[in-house]
């Protein structure tokens, strides 16, 4: 069995990191076997290296490999490319025509981006690997086939079995073994020797001097988060080696071939969900706002009444004067400010000219009207709601709560406030 570091001199991987070492070290012990093995990992890793090293270190080793990536077939041809299709089986199938698992045979085929197969599809690679057994396209005869399936993905396939995106079963045989590959901001001692072999593979390319980074620009090069990992260093290392006159990298130079280099690397912050009972929809708010209102219109009664019964009116109205401007606005003009206490009336209304004269004897009937007011106050109204609410839920706090658009606490509260 081949030691981890001649396996990466032979495949010309870069690295020292211990997850790398052990994912490798798992393709290695795997590889005798017929196993199926799911390699995962975020886009641009380099998954496609461990089927590689599979194949090459299996008994299948002179049989065929072929590399299939899933998610740039079409949908509608998907299955004639790994199964094949039989002639007229559908309008241009002029000539029957062998799929990848027939010519493959007795060797490996990698499905790279499997998850993004279609449903029927993961069907009948389901059967393959229960059995061995296939139909190709319009054709109604079994055939059998000896393939080593090694599959890699960057989608996390717990949420997609979730979403019914792919099939659970098919998933755990897939599965047997799987191996996972870093990203590359986690391997930050390795950021630095890939791009320094990148660079010198580049330079030989292009036949001129290898560029090399300043001790600052390394430390920029390890902070970055590498959203596309291995790909992108490789080209980042490739446009400053073919772009930069200077051989001489500095943080700016290489700072401005990063996007986003200035982002956070903090986590974000996510606005928390809004607890029930706090007023979160605008039906509790209109509540709330309408019971201050409330309150300042029973301030404003009790001012006037104080007003009636007291001879020193002008000190009154001077009390009530900032309660006014608080209920109705303080864009008043100034011969409105002098009018008489009593003359108040919101803006929409029709405003008396003459003041209203009020008599002593009056001022009991006057208070009497106001009390009689207080029958369409809005506590009463929301006693009715609620009262309403219950029977028609048949006295359901929940399906009460739920229909009024307020918490179930809430709605418990006011039941016990109100006596209900």
């Amino acid at each position: 069995m081949e030691s981890v570091q001649a396996i990466k001199q032979r495949f010309g991987i870069i690295g020292n990191d211990p997850k790398l070492n052990r994912a490798l070290e798992k393709a290695i012990q795997v590889a005798p076997t017929d196993i199926s093995v799911l390699v995962t990992g975020e886009s641009g890793v380099g998954k496609e290296a461990v089927p590689k090293i599979i194949h090459s270190l299996s008994h299948r080793k002179h049989a065929k490999y072929i590399a299939v990536n899933c998610g740039a077939i079409p949908e509608g041809t998907i299955d004639s490319e790994l199964f094949g299709h039989e002639k007229g089986s559908f309008t241009g199938a002029t000539q029957t025509r062998s799929g990848y698992f027939e010519v493959a045979d007795g060797g490996t085929i990698f499905l790279d981006e499997v998850g993004e197969l279609p449903l029927t599809t993961q069907v009948r690679l389901l059967r393959i690997l229960e059995n061995g057994e296939f139909l190709k396209v319009g054709s109604s005869q079994v055939q059998k086939t000896n393939v080593r399936i090694v599959a890699a993905t960057n989608m996390n396939m717990i949420e997609a079995i979730k979403k019914g995106k792919f099939r659970e079963d098919l998933y755990y045989r897939l599965s047997t073994v799987e191996i996972q590959i870093p990203p590359l901001r986690d391997r930050k001692d390795d950021i630095h020797l890939l791009f320094r072999k990148f660079a010198s593979d580049f330079s030989q390319k292009y036949k001129m001097p290898t560029i090399r980074l300043e001790d600052s620009a390394i430390q920029l090069l390890e902070k970055y988060r590498w959203p596309g990992n291995i790909r992108q260093l490789r080209n980042i290392a490739e446009q400053i080696s073919v772009l930069e006159e200077s051989r001489s990298v500095t943080p700016d130079t290489l700072n401005s071939y990063l996007p986003h280099a200035n982002d956070s690397n903090l986590p974000a912050v996510i606005e928390r969900e809004t607890k029930k009972g706090d007023f979160s929809n605008e039906r509790e708010i209109l509540y709330k706002v309408l019971f201050d209102m409330k309150a300042d219109l029973n301030d404003l009664k009790k001012l006037t009444l104080k007003m009636l019964n007291s001879g020193d009116s002008d000190k009154v109205q001077e009390e009530n004067e900032t309660l006014i401007r608080k209920i109705y606005g303080s864009d008043t003009g100034e011969e409105e400010e002098k009018t008489n206490a009593v003359e108040l009336l919101p803006p929409h209304e029709t405003r008396v000219e003459k003041p209203v004269e009020v008599n002593r004897e009056d001022k009991y009937h006057f208070a009497e009207e106001i009390e009689e007011e207080e029958t369409l106050s809005l506590q009463e109204k929301e006693i009715e709601l609620i009262k309403k609410s219950l029977e028609r839920n048949r006295g359901k706090r929940k399906a009460a709560a739920s229909e009024l658009g307020i918490s179930e606490r809430t709605l418990y509260r006011k039941i016990k406030q109100y006596d209900l």
